[in-house]
């Protein structure tokens, strides 16, 4: 038998000149890959586009047209409060999976992990005293069986 050799493919992917801190982070169901961009001058170039500092996207759109409650969107960006970056990093997530809450959770871990690998030692223990490195581990308690389709459910017993 030959050993036939398929060409490897390569992609053109658009190169950021910019420097970034990437995170994964996680909610019951919910992954978001975060990166966080570091902006000088107050602007930032991704591959074609520039983007102003303090712009946050969630997979390619504003912040603010996927979630459009002020308390979502200060959660989201409670890791850049906490070490006091509003305005020095542009954001981009891609998340998927779990419902919105659990996304906004797993928004604030990745982006927590991602501030994290940055440089500076007191940006990591602002966020671990905050409570924002820590990942929740609490999940949907799964189903047992004999239990009816519930996790805690009891068939009743006839009487006679």
């Amino acid at each position: 038998m030959s050993e036939s050799t398929k060409p490897t493919k390569t992609r053109k992917s658009a190169k950021s000149t910019s420097t970034y801190y990437e995170g994964v982070g996680r909610r019951k169901s919910a992954i978001a890959r975060v990166r966080a961009y570091l902006t000088k001058k107050g602007a930032v170039t991704i591959g074609q586009t520039t983007y102003k500092a303090g712009q946050f996207f969630i997979q390619n759109k504003e912040l603010a047209n996927v979630y459009s409650s002020q308390a979502d969107q200060a959660l989201c960006r409670k890791p850049l409060a906490v070490v006091d970056a509003l305005d020095q990093y542009v954001v981009m997530v891609k998340v998927l999976g779990g419902g919105p809450t659990s996304q906004i959770g797993a928004i604030m871990h990745g982006l927590a992990r991602a501030l994290a690998k940055v440089p500076s030692e007191d940006l990591k223990t602002k966020l671990r005293v905050a409570g924002l490195l820590t990942r929740d581990a609490r999940v949907r308690e799964r189903r047992k069986v004999g239990m009816g389709g519930k996790a805690r459910r009891v068939k009743q017993s006839p009487k006679r």
